[in-house]
């Protein structure tokens, strides 16, 4: 049978490996958080969505408990997707800047978001076995989006995630393992490259720790490193 990116979300959101991650995701769904008592939450593991064509991907690390494991859409419905939105809309990524929803109408340009950890995980601290465990999702995704030449990591642990994955699809048996920054770069194969960027959680963009002007700056590098 020949993969494909439907098959695949269909095959992620049936998931059950990680015990833990699946009774979190599940006691999340029927607790639910008091503003949306009245929401029905997904509640499941969230596949990846945007431009099939993409040349860009963004990587994060899990869904949020309120956020994506609600809606069913990575960066949606929370404080991190109120941030990465909009900028996407900025860069021309996105058709609109404002996520609420899976049937919002948001569609993405020439771009896609995944994580590296399917499922909202407690304290949104996944364990390595949990990342292993999720790891062929995203290798068979990134097989299946054969464009793609730039990918965005949104924080350490997705940079670690894509160093995993990526270079051998590119043929670098050796690649570099840079120290985490926001703005690097790393090259991974001919014309194929990561930029790292710090997440665009509530705690880095209250903080300042990550500002508008320097996430727009990180996808000008994106926009830079596009072919």
């Amino acid at each position: 049978m020949n993969d494909s990116l439907t098959q695949l979300a269909r095959d992620c959101v049936d998931c059950r490996v990680c015990p833990r991650l699946v009774a979190h995701r599940e006691a999340t769904a029927r607790e639910k958080r008091r503003a949306y008592r009245d929401q029905e939450y997904w509640g499941r593991p969230v596949p990846g969505f945007g431009d099939s064509a993409a040349r860009v991907v963004l990587v994060g690390l899990a869904p949020g408990a309120h956020g994506s494991n609600r809606t069913g859409r990575p960066f949606t419905g929370d404080a991190s997707g109120e941030f990465l939105y909009p900028a996407l809309y900025r860069a021309g990524l996105a058709s609109q800047p404002h996520a609420k929803h899976a049937a919002d109408g948001l569609t993405l340009i020439d771009c896609w978001i995944t994580a590296a950890v399917r499922c909202a995980p407690p304290d949104n601290k996944p364990t390595r076995e949990e990342f292993g465990n999720c790891r062929p999702f995203l290798e068979r995704e990134l097989r299946l989006l054969p464009q793609a030449r730039v990918f965005v990591a949104l924080g350490q642990w997705a940079m670690d995630s894509l160093l995993t994955v990526l270079p051998a699809r590119f043929g670098l048996l050796d690649p570099p393992r840079p120290t985490f920054r926001h703005g690097g770069e790393v090259r991974v194969g001919e014309g194929a490259w990561i930029v790292t960027s710090y997440h665009p959680s509530r705690q880095n963009t209250q903080t300042k720790r990550l500002t508008v002007e320097m996430f727009d700056a990180m996808l000008h590098q994106v926009l830079q490193r596009r072919r």
